[in-house]
């Protein structure tokens, strides 16, 4: 299992409906794309940042890190969104 976090911002936004239209979308596309389970999960309340979790089960690390890349690349490549940092997170089943 992994999760990552990225920390993004919407430098166009210009109140939350908006930022909120232009996350909407690119959530979606990450579910349907790559089969992950992704949400705002911090800065709710700010107009130009977010925080979208993103979480991943596989049963190989490899596939998890790949995973993680390509989703990571996806969210780099959007015209309206800067990624200002990137957490990732790895969890271990006994």
């Amino acid at each position: 299992m992994a999760a990552m976090i990225l920390d993004v911002r919407l430098p166009g936004a210009r109140s939350l409906k908006e930022k909120r239209s232009v996350l909407r979308p690119i959530l979606e596309r990450l579910q349907r794309r790559f089969g992950v389970s992704v949400a705002e999960v911090a800065h709710q309340d700010l107009r130009q940042r977010a925080g979208l979790g993103v979480a991943a089960v596989s049963g190989s690390g490899a596939v998890l890190g790949r995973l993680l890349d390509d989703v990571e690349r996806f969210v780099w490549a959007q015209p309206d969104v800067e990624v200002l940092e990137v957490r990732r997170c790895w969890l271990e089943t006994d």
